[in-house]
């Protein structure tokens, strides 16, 4: 990116797996900083982490932190962005925010650049990062839905234990080991660590992401139904989900099965239309087995797509297959994204 002008820019929860990711992309992406301000919980404050060959100490996050921030990257829980988030605007600052506290705000735009960065310009001081397994598929669905139109959306996902946190990270790790040496699995994290029950998620497959609603779906199934509505404008297409944490690493994989509007459209129109739009690349070659997967996509931040075919009973019906890294274009990069479309459109004006 380049300006001749730097911001102030503060990093919340810069000590979590998110927060990290985020500093390597400013640095990576060579984000304009003036002054970076890391903050954290009273907990983790008073740790040191490096950024661009410099040793900064994280701060405790207070209101007064905030006082001439520019931009305001948060990534600390729900009930951090909700305690600070105001206090970071009431004092000139403009908060992008990687938490569900705002998502669903309707005063609130909710943003993936490819999709629909012009909503970031009715911003109010804060803009909201969907959710990680919510990005990918609607960066993969933006061309389709503007070519063909798009009624129905049916998606299950694989998603990454590194979506739950370095804890549960740090499970997974010690879990394998256990399983592998023969030894009982303890489990005190997943599915959700507040819940009564926890499950091994080493060598398993736990069809729970986040808290159960009354409707029978997870929080994070109805993320996905409610913020695809949102960021597509679109409160007329049916989406249905199904969430599921495996034991891997990084990257989230989807099955994703859309009905179009359009009469006749074929596999290679698809193909087409989806290899041409921004921040994605198309991995489709079945005859020399080539597909996206978790590993392949680590590290990177476009959205991957392959495994592309028409649905055998319904002409209209095709199935993708998306992987993405859920840190990068999950998390980290599109919220650094939305930073940039501030300041390269002169948004930061509220």
């Amino acid at each position: 990116m380049t300006t001749t002008q730097r911001y102030n820019v503060a990093v919340v929860g810069a000590t979590g797996a998110v927060g990290a990711k985020m500093l390597e992309t400013l640095d990576k992406k060579n984000f304009p900083i003036n002054e970076l301000h890391l903050l954290s919980s009273k907990r983790s404050a008073g740790k040191e982490l490096e950024f661009q060959g410099k040793t900064y100490t994280v701060q405790e996050t207070t209101p007064e932190s905030f006082e001439g921030i520019d931009i305001a990257l948060f990534s600390a829980g729900g009930s951090v962005s909700k305690k600070f988030a105001p206090e970071a605007v009431k004092r000139g600052a403009v908060v992008v925010d990687n938490t569900s506290a705002y998502r669903m705000d309707p005063e609130v735009p909710l943003v993936v650049p490819e999709v629909n960065e012009e909503d970031i310009k009715t911003h109010n001081g804060i803009i909201a990062n969907p959710n990680c397994s919510t990005i990918q598929m609607v960066a993969a669905l933006k061309p389709i839905q503007d070519q063909f139109g798009m009624s129905r959306v049916i998606v299950s996902t694989y998603q990454a234990v590194s979506g739950a946190g370095n804890e549960a990270l740090d499970e997974l790790r010690t879990q394998s080991k256990a399983f592998l040496e023969g030894e009982d699995l303890e489990a005190e994290l997943l599915p959700v660590s507040g819940e009564k029950h926890h499950y091994p998620i080493a060598f398993n497959a736990l069809p729970q992401i986040d808290v159960f609603q009354d409707n029978g779906y997870t929080f994070e199934e109805m993320k996905m139904i409610n913020e695809t509505k949102k960021i597509m404008h679109d409160d007329t297409v049916h989406v249905a989900a199904t969430c599921v944490r495996l034991p891997f690493f990084t990257s989230h994989a989807e099955s994703v099965y859309v009905e179009v509007d359009k009469e006749g459209v074929t596999v290679d129109q698809l193909k087409t239309a989806i290899s041409n739009a921004e921040g994605i690349v198309l991995e489709d070659d079945p005859e020399n087995q080539v597909y996206p997967t978790p590993l392949s996509s680590a590290g990177k931040c476009d959205v991957f797509v392959g495994r592309i075919r028409k649905d055998l009973d319904n002409q209209k019906g095709f199935h993708l297959w998306v992987v993405s890294d859920n840190l990068l274009k999950g998390a980290a990069w599109n919220s650094v994204q939305i930073a940039e479309s501030l300041i390269k459109n002169n948004w930061l004006q509220k």
